[in-house]
């Protein structure tokens, strides 16, 4: 297939891939319309720490099973945000990967948080923003104002430091700090371990690419700066928008190799042909990839006033902003999307395990799960769960566990605790629809999304508790279609500027394709705000 200039051929395909915490997914689309044409999937081992040669490994598999991707001319990389990847000067993993959902690093979370507080307040302005009563709400509200962000367990900073103070040999090692998405484009481009021959182009951690969306999610990205912008020319190396005096307060220096953070259009390479491209001429060109929400974001089609709500492994309410956060309670991230806007985020721990909690208590399967729970009326006659199963983000309680409030003998039923259980989920995914508006977040339209969107009692009972109707659209791999999406618009900003000779036309002249928007369904049904309010009676109990 030849890539010539001027507009897509009619059978231009595009390829996205979502390395996720569970799985890698592959898409093949075309980069026209967007028509799905391939699809596979491989399983990712389960656990909060990874060695990354298995999302590799499940690469390849996805990949086959998907028909190859010899034939693509374009592909990007979506993946779970924050994951600590830590190669030494030879370009091998020095200890298996930390995923968001470890939670080893929640000390090293509140020195980093106390720290910095103390530095704000011995530089003498503890009042930048409001009066402060301690270091903690001095280091929160820096941190903030900093990365967007007050640090948590899940963010990559905090694992470097717990990496500094609980593996001193392995922190000496660090030559280069990756996020698996990040790790992962490397990889496909040939890159990789020294003397290993899935990695013809050697160990050249330079080459190590990122964009603005996962950048920012590491707590050493400049908040003030959704990221570069296509329609600027380059300045710098690409890495300018980090902090470093936050990278070395968490790992005690700054000489290692961070990637290079490019516009959403840039070219980030070219995929080894072993690997993708193979039928193309001159190659699949790479897209700098996306971190998982934002890559969900763009795959969604969201603009400002679309809220998603995203129920898998975590639980994620995310609205697309052209202004940037500093919440210092720490209940919304403010992170930067993959258009050159912001995404702002408030997650939970605790979404779909919280059904899969529910079927293991009732032994049920999902479709039991639903009916029982609709079975019930709402709110339950005061049953109330407190789903923090797994610790909590939001609010920050890494040590909490969940709690059953008001069980009675008539509400002691499979019922009334598969409603409980549903409704408890719904709950604590509100409250970050309701952080998102106490900082003036417009909310217009409600996307659910999701593994757990597929439950009719999730869909049935969520206008319920959110108080607002919810659109479901139809079940799709919506990461690795922001990533295909991210592909195509790479493809289409590279030819616009190799068709413009005189320079006229840059990347940053040319938007994402507009592919057809997937039907789906919109649920409606009588908000019922006791729910709400008997949790909230008891979730600070927890």
């Amino acid at each position: 297939m030849e890539r010539a200039a001027g507009g897509p051929a009619a059978r231009t395909l595009v390829a996205g891939i979502d390395t996720s915490t569970q799985s890698c997914k592959v898409v093949v689309r075309d980069a026209e319309t967007g028509a799905l044409r391939r699809f596979g999937a491989a399983k990712h081992p389960d656990g909060t720490e990874v060695d990354p040669a298995a999302w590799w490994d499940a690469l390849g598999a996805a990949v086959a099973a998907a028909g190859g991707l010899d034939d693509v001319a374009a592909l990007a990389v979506g993946g779970q945000q924050h994951g600590m990847v830590a190669l030494d000067a030879e370009g091998r993993v020095i200890r298996p990967a930390l995923l968001w959902n470890d939670t080893r690093s929640a000390p090293a979370a509140r020195d980093l948080i106390r720290e910095l507080g103390e530095a704000r307040l011995a530089e003498g302005v503890p009042d930048a923003r409001v009066r402060v009563a301690s270091a903690e709400e001095a280091g929160a509200q820096a941190w903030a104002d900093a990365i967007g962000s007050v640090p948590v367990a899940s963010l990559t900073v905090t694992k470097l430091r717990w990496l500094r103070d609980a593996e001193p040999e392995n922190a000496a090692r660090v030559a280069a700090v990756a996020l698996p998405h990040d790790w992962l484009t490397w990889r496909i481009a040939g890159y990789g371990p020294a003397d290993d021959p899935t990695a013809p182009l050697g160990p050249d951690l330079d080459a190590l690419v990122t964009d603005a969306s996962d950048a920012s999610g590491t707590g050493y990205w400049d908040a003030t700066r959704a990221g570069p912008s296509a329609n600027e020319p380059a300045r710098g190396d690409g890495r300018e928008g980090y902090r470093l005096d936050l990278l070395e307060l968490a790992l005690g220096r700054t000489d290692v190799v961070l990637p290079r953070v490019l516009a959403p259009s840039a070219v980030a390479g070219v995929a080894h042909p072993t690997v993708a491209g193979a039928g193309v001429e001159g190659g699949a060109l790479l897209g700098p990839g996306a971190g998982d929400n934002a890559g969900a974001a763009l795959g969604l089609g969201m603009t400002a006033g679309d809220v998603a709500v995203s129920i898998g492994t975590s639980g994620v309410v995310s609205a697309v902003a052209d202004a940037r956060t500093a919440d210092g309670s720490g209940l919304v991230n403010g992170f930067s999307d993959a258009t050159g806007r912001y995404l702002l985020l408030a997650v939970t721990l605790n979404a779909s395990r919280v059904l899969d909690a529910a079927r293991e208590v009732l032994g049920v399967d999902h479709q039991e799960l639903s009916r029982l729970a609709l079975e019930a009326p709402p709110g339950a006659d005061g049953l109330v769960l407190v789903p923090y199963l797994e610790g909590e983000r939001m609010p920050n309680r890494p040590d909490a566990s969940g709690t059953l409030h008001g069980i009675r003998l008539g509400t002691a039923t499979r019922e009334y605790l598969a409603r409980a259980f549903v409704e408890g989920m719904l709950c604590g995914l509100a409250d970050g629809l309701d952080a998102l508006r106490a900082l003036g977040v417009p909310v217009e339209r409600v996307q659910l999304i999701g593994g757990g969107a597929q439950s009719e009692a999730v869909r049935r009972i969520a206008p319920q508790v959110l108080g607002l109707p919810v659109a479901v659209p139809e079940p799709g791999e919506y990461v690795a279609d922001g990533a295909a999406r991210q592909a195509a618009w790479v493809l289409a900003a590279h030819r616009a500027a190799e068709g413009a000779a005189d320079g006229s036309t840059g990347p940053g002249d040319v938007d994402p394709p507009t592919w057809a928007a997937s039907s789906g369904t919109v649920t409606e049904a009588v908000p019922v705000p006791a729910i709400r309010e008997r949790y909230a009676e008891v979730r600070d109990l927890t």
